[in-house]
């Protein structure tokens, strides 16, 4: 067993290269073979958002504070809140941020497929992010 103490592992901020605006990344556990499983906090402040991208064996999002955005492509763009969960299936090419006046913070969980947890593709343009989400 390890326990991790708060404060083990630093913030950091997102790479302009996946993420478009101030994303901050607090790890929660990328654990060691044979697990696959990888979590972090992630916090978004408003207009920020991922660019698009999927992951091999799905991932997993819990909103814990604020609202943002989520859209799979080709689907629409969908507002999601705290206590919300949203759950992307493997390979769904996707993107979620914050919403444009209003940070957002959620828990993102993923596992690893032959050591890869996300394949990261094109950023959001301003365009596809600015389409007004559905209930």
């Amino acid at each position: 067993m390890d326990i991790h103490i708060a404060g083990t592992f630093p913030t950091k901020q997102a790479s302009a290269d996946a993420f478009t605006g101030t994303v901050w990344h607090d790890p929660i556990i990328d654990a060691p073979p044979p697990a696959r499983i990888r979590a972090n906090r992630v916090t978004f402040e408003p207009g920020a958002r991922t660019a698009w991208h999927a992951h091999p064996l799905g991932q997993t999002l819990y909103v814990i504070l604020g609202v943002g955005r989520v859209q799979a492509w080709g689907g629409p763009v969908r507002e999601i809140k705290a206590g919300d969960t949203v759950w992307i299936p493997p390979g769904e090419k996707h993107w979620h941020g914050a919403a444009p006046q209003t940070g957002m913070v959620h828990i993102a969980m993923q596992e690893a497929l032959d050591g890869s947890h996300v394949t990261w593709l094109e950023h959001v343009t301003d365009e596809q992010y600015g389409v007004q989400p559905d209930a």
